[in-house]
């Protein structure tokens, strides 16, 4: 989990600390974790801790497999938003609405609308996931190459993907048939179109 830091509340709860929400703020794209370090250190500056409690980038691990290497990279769930747990009163407002990168909160009008908390466990909950979702940039009907196995340096066609196994179905010519084959991802690439 990238930039998912806590701004750390004192162990006793204030009246403030009880009227704690989330919120949902709009960046400018691709400014999600530096808004995250951006608020972190300004909420630490004005010693604002006991008000904004949480500032986090969803994300989640995906693998992503291309040209027959597999890498673990981190995507955010929510491209253009942070969440913010804070109470919503005037210096709160005024010291997220100024952090550079931010565009706004999400709500009605001008007036932010807090999360229910089932959507924000639901979203803790997906950022907490033990296995990795697979991102794979093959697609039915396209060539590729086996690169590993029994077919290794053969050509065929993808004729179905499961995601869920990590397996691609080809058909490749063999002795001038065409024949199914089961592979991993890792087993293949991207073939000469």
């Amino acid at each position: 989990m990238s930039d998912n830091s806590n701004a750390s509340s004192a162990a006793t709860n204030t009246p403030a600390e009880d009227n704690l929400r989330w919120y949902v703020i709009q960046t400018y794209a691709g400014y999600e974790n530096k808004v995250t370090r951006n608020l972190l250190n300004r909420i630490a500056q004005r010693e604002m801790q006991h008000i904004i409690s949480d500032v986090i980038v969803p994300t989640e691990e995906e693998i992503e497999i291309k040209n027959g290497q597999r890498r673990t990279i981190l995507r955010k769930v929510y491209p253009g938003y942070v969440l913010i747990r804070m109470v919503l009163n005037d210096d709160a407002w005024y010291l997220v609405r100024n952090t550079p990168g931010v565009s706004g909160f999400v709500g009605n009008g001008n007036k932010p609308s807090p999360l229910d908390e089932q959507e924000v466990r639901t979203i803790l909950r997906q950022m907490e996931t033990v296995e990795p979702k697979v991102k794979v940039t093959y697609q039915v009907g396209q060539t590729i190459k086996v690169i590993d196995g029994p077919f290794t340096d053969f050509e065929g066609v993808v004729d179905s993907i499961d995601q869920e196994r990590g397996r691609v179905r080809v058909l490749v010519s063999f002795f001038g048939r065409e024949t199914r084959v089961d592979l991993d991802f890792l087993q293949v690439t991207k073939g000469v179109e």
